[in-house]
């Protein structure tokens, strides 16, 4: 019996052992984010020289577009959420132990490479709103439990948070964004623009037992590098953001989130354009002495040089460069001739092409 029980002890223990393992060795998950934006050059606006996002908006900027576009502003629902871990008190003095929303509204800048030439550009990025939806424990109604009746469900919401309306009145330093906002017996959406790094943190009046965000989402602006100034092709780059309290994305001691990290990753593509022009005709060229074939066919004069100039035109949206290369060459810098002989001019005239690189 005693050999048996100490079996079982030991099984427990190599359980134990097994679940506290996997718990050391599972690495931490992250939220990454895809941002894209293009720089294709338009010749029809030569002054145009920006990147455009090309990222698909979701959130708040899917739903207010015109709110917007007027402010340079893209909108992402991420896949975090957060969940209270204790009850929010009622007319709590401790901004930190309700809900609160700081979010990282520095400039940051980062790095962009091209994953060919190693080239590598300035990016920089902020976060200037933070959103998403609320949910309650119990019905709005039921948590407030007094005051005048009411069927609209934004007066009860209100009343929760001791006046403050998280559609157009946020608390400052924070302020609303207007519109497109859904409100409910249990839950209710927001999306406020944010100012800087400051804390924007509403008391509740009444006591939530537990609460929650889900589709959280944030507003940002970006700062592209110049185009002119990169080389063709694609470049990539991310920026991380810790998520937390007292991290970069901080929801109070009392929202913990579902995951640590919110990635940004980057990419810019780079489409530059080259355009070479040649007139009619222009890919057939006759090399002539000065003056023609005259002095030859009539007095036997042979031609001292041979020459023709052609026009073409090229356009480009970055740099370049041109190349001269020739079928034949007696010093490597000029075109020369197949053959020579007392008699006759050339057999053949080296073939020359222009490499544009």
């Amino acid at each position: 019996m005693k050999l048996i029980s100490a079996c079982k002890k030991q099984a427990r223990r190599a359980v134990w052992l097994v679940m506290l393992s996997g718990l050391i060795v599972e690495p931490a998950k992250g939220a990454i984010m895809e941002i894209k934006a293009t720089f294709r050059p338009d010749p029809s606006k030569p002054m145009d020289n920006k990147f455009i996002n090309e990222t698909p908006v979701t959130g708040h900027c899917e739903l207010q577009p015109e709110f917007c576009q007027g402010r340079g502003l893209f909108s992402l629902l991420t896949p975090i959420e957060f969940e209270s871990i204790a009850a929010i008190e009622a007319r709590h003095t401790d901004k930190r132990k309700g809900a609160m929303f700081k979010v990282p509204g520095e400039w940051r800048m980062l790095s962009v490479r091209n994953v060919e030439t190693n080239e590598s550009s300035e990016l920089e990025v902020r976060i200037v709103s933070i959103g998403g939806r609320y949910y309650l424990n119990d019905t709005v109604q039921n948590l407030v439990g007094e005051g005048e009746p009411s069927d609209d469900n934004s007066v009860w919401h209100r009343r929760l948070w001791g006046g403050t309306d998280w559609t157009w009145a946020p608390p400052s330093p924070c302020s609303g964004s207007g519109g497109g906002m859904y409100v409910y017996p249990t839950w209710r959406s927001f999306f406020w623009m944010t100012a800087n790094a400051s804390e924007c943190a509403p008391t509740a009046f009444y006591r939530i037992a537990s609460f929650r965000y889900d589709q959280v989402q944030i507003g940002y602006e970006l700062m592209t590098p110049n185009p002119l100034k990169m080389s063709a092709g694609h470049y990539i780059g991310r920026l991380d953001y810790s998520v937390g309290p007292g991290m970069d994305f901080d929801m109070g001691d009392i929202m913990h989130p579902s995951d640590s990290t919110l990635t940004l990753s980057f990419t810019l593509d780079v489409q530059h354009t080259l355009k070479v022009d040649i007139p009619p005709g222009g890919n057939k060229i006759q090399l002539v002495p000065a003056g023609g074939w005259q002095s030859w066919l009539q007095q036997g004069r042979k031609p001292t040089r041979l020459f023709r100039d052609q026009a073409f035109n090229i356009s480009a949206s970055s740099r370049f460069k041109m190349q001269l290369e020739c079928q034949y060459s007696q010093d490597g810098k000029t075109c020369s001739c197949e053959t020579l002989s007392p008699d006759m001019l050339c057999h053949s005239i080296s073939g020359s092409v222009f490499r544009l690189v």
